[in-house]
């Protein structure tokens, strides 16, 4: 092999690439004028080919900032932000939505989609409460902040069409952030980390008095003072339990553990 074809070899894979990428981030023509702009990323848009919308859009944003087609350009750049799963982006561009037209009617929807930016993910709502998604064990800052999205909304526009949806979210989110923390709570039971297992239980109580998850936490507690020897706070603990689920898994237990220590 002459040392030309080799260089032809090596070197042509990333004159391709080059040229790909050069065809990918063509820029919009300078002299498109707004209406063309925006047609074209509503075309896109509606076709759901989210990354040419953006193109357009942010074409638009940038050379019309103060047009005819600004606030909806605003808006549908975040929903296709939102949609190509740049939430951090989709974010943003809400934001100066939000900022920028303070009184315009559909601000309600920039809130919302601000949480839904946060709360994002490709299953649905009612999958996940169903039980077809997991979302315990994703780091809770962004579940939280989106909860703090939809409190904004709901505090702001509680007649929104939106706001149904956001107190749904809102409860899920609730939920997740009590399950995370029981989960937690299991984990330092089963190392013996007995103190920390009872925080935990003990911040459910608190924090996420209307989820589930609190009859975990009080059998839990039960079972950890039993546990350490502490009968009284497990006899209180139980009867606790005994009231508001008197069909508690946890009884049981509880009461094994109890009679052992006695």
């Amino acid at each position: 092999m002459n040392a030309t074809r080799l260089i032809l070899i090596i070197t042509l894979p990333l004159i391709l690439s080059a040229c790909s990428w050069f065809k990918d981030n063509e820029k919009v023509d300078d002299t498109v004028p707004a209406q063309t702009l925006y047609s074209r990323a509503k075309k896109e848009l509606t076709s759901n080919n989210w990354e040419a919308a953006i193109k357009q859009y942010e074409a638009l944003r940038v050379r019309y900032p103060f047009g005819k087609y600004s606030q909806q350009t605003e808006m549908e750049l975040a929903y296709a932000y939102y949609k190509n799963d740049e939430p951090e982006l989709a974010i943003a561009a809400a934001d100066r939505f939000i900022h920028n037209y303070p009184t315009q009617p559909n601000l309600d929807y920039a809130y919302y989609l601000k949480g839904l930016s946060d709360f994002k993910d490709s299953k649905s709502i009612m999958d996940r409460i169903t039980g077809g998604y997991d979302f315990s064990d994703r780091d809770p800052k962004a579940a939280l902040q989106a909860y703090k999205d939809f409190s904004i909304l709901l505090e702001k526009f509680p007649e929104s069409r939106y706001a149904d949806d956001a107190r749904q979210r809102m409860r899920f989110i609730l939920e997740t952030q009590a399950v995370h923390e029981i989960r937690v709570a299991r984990h330092y039971l089963k190392i013996e980390a007995y103190v920390a297992a009872l925080n935990r239980a003990k911040y459910v109580i608190e924090h996420y008095q209307r989820t589930p998850s609190v009859e975990d936490a009080l059998g839990l507690q039960a079972t950890i003072y039993a546990t350490i020897g502490m009968p009284d706070l497990a006899n209180d603990s139980l009867r606790v339990l005994k009231l508001n689920f008197p069909k508690s898994r946890y009884i049981k237990r509880a009461e094994k553990l109890l009679a052992k220590k006695e």
